[in-house]
């Protein structure tokens, strides 16, 4: 996996763009310069992001969202996750 996050991600599982491996890895949002934590959906290359608006559900249950426009910034909330090769063993000091 690689340590940019994807260019697009939803966490609706009917989205063509929801990644359960992503989400559970933990995405961090900044939207125009301000850390959100209720983003539904966001597109870098196309700065945007998708909220709930407010408590209003449709008639399947599902939040109503509303579409922000605006710089959008993302990062993986924790750092990649380690393989069993070791990595590059930099990171690591023994004593001599």
């Amino acid at each position: 996996m690689a340590d940019t996050p994807p260019d697009r991600l939803s966490n609706n599982p009917r989205s063509p763009h929801f990644d359960m491996e992503v989400l559970q890895r933990g995405i961090g949002v900044r939207f125009k310069g301000r850390e959100r934590t209720d983003v539904e959906e966001y597109s870098i290359s196309e700065g945007w992001i998708r909220v709930a608006a407010g408590k209003a559900v449709d008639r399947h249950g599902v939040p109503v969202t509303v579409k922000l426009s605006g710089p959008v910034e993302v990062w993986f909330a924790d750092a990649a996750p380690e393989t069993e090769e070791g990595g590059d063993g930099e990171s690591e000091a023994h004593p001599s």
